[in-house]
């Protein structure tokens, strides 16, 4: 039995990358024996038609002596928090696991062991009401792409479960180890946790109204106007107490705070696209001093805009040709 048992939940309706992205990642790193259970042993059917073969049902396969219990997501996983034999052999490996780790919806499979009540989790964003709702002792954050809590690390949709395999990987073996998996995995940019799972066309609902929609489009058409309540309202026809309530209501944010982030979405945009200096890149994205824009960055992504702009820069237009980007993620990383 291998100290480092890495063993991968699947179900019928799993999706796809939800495992082979990380199973590719554990397998790169050369000390990690990777196993595929599923309620039985054969062929699995992804969502999308990509057949597995599970090499364990859960009735021949010992929950013990597992390492790292990994719970993939996909449509199947309301059905497959139903299956009660699955339930149980995820509740008694976790017993046992060093460490239990979901991608995507996935963790509503963890949720239904009751292990992570009182937990801090993530998901993909649109889950998290669901996670939320149906697990009230559970606390849900849906902006970051994998949280740890403890043993417990979840993480955002898809491609965030391989961001959350890297740091496992690093978390065992050093940082050197998972940048030379993500080198050869072609994974130029390795995004921390605290790295948002949002771009601005999907972090907030959609406007109902046309008023609050008009106001909407001020704030993304330019970031870095000064947007008070009373400009926005000018915008929206509104006076300033109707549009916050409204804007609050069909958005699930107020005014200022969807500023902000419109502001800080845009400020990401320039750090990774450019060499212009932050300070110039505050005072243009609105946040007027590089203070503010520090504030803001470390408040909504836990980084400081110099180590977001060193983590992502355009491996495009800044660095030039794939072998440059490598180069750069080896200095910065």
């Amino acid at each position: 039995m291998t100290d480092r048992r890495t063993v991968f939940v699947v179900f019928d309706g799993f999706q796809p990358l939800d495992l082979t992205g990380p199973h590719e990642v554990f397998h790169g790193a050369g000390e990690y024996v990777c196993e595929v259970v599923a309620t039985r042993a054969g062929p699995v059917r992804s969502a999308g038609g990509l057949v597995v073969q599970a090499a364990h049902g859960v009735a021949d396969l010992d929950p013990a002596g597992t390492d790292t219990l990994v719970v993939v997501g996909g449509q199947g996983v309301d059905r497959a928090r139903e299956d009660a034999d699955l339930v149980a052999w995820v509740a008694a490996a976790a017993v046992g696991a060093r460490r239990v780790a979901s991608v995507c919806s996935g963790v509503l499979l963890l949720a239904a062991t009751g292990l992570l009540d009182g937990r801090r989790v993530t998901t993909h964003w649109a889950r998290a009401e669901q996670v939320a709702r149906e697990h009230p002792g559970v606390r849900v954050d849906c902006d970051p792409i994998f949280v740890r809590d403890g043993r417990i690390w979840t993480s955002a949709g898809v491609t965030a479960g391989m961001d959350l395999a890297l740091a496992l990987v690093e978390d065992d073996l050093g940082r050197d180890t998972a940048h030379e998996v993500a080198r050869r995995l072609v994974l130029f940019l390795r995004r921390p946790g605290g790295q948002s799972q949002f771009s601005v066309a999907l972090w907030s609902r959609q406007p109902a109204t046309d008023p609050v929609r008009a106001a909407v489009t001020a704030i993304h058409a330019d970031p870095g106007a000064r947007h008070d309540i009373a400009g926005l309202a000018a915008h929206a026809g509104l006076s300033p107490r109707h549009l916050q309530r409204r804007f609050t209501a069909e958005l699930g944010s107020p005014p200022g705070a969807y500023v902000e982030r419109v502001r800080v979405e845009a400020a990401r945009r320039a750090l990774t696209d450019g060499d212009e200096p932050v300070e110039a890149i505050a005072r243009r994205c609105g946040f007027v001093t590089a203070e503010t824009l520090r504030r803001a960055f470390h408040r909504r992504l836990g980084v400081t805009p110099s180590d977001y702009r060193a983590r992502f820069r355009s491996t495009t237009g800044a660095l030039g040709s794939p072998a440059d980007a490598m180069a750069e993620e080896g200095r910065t990383a």
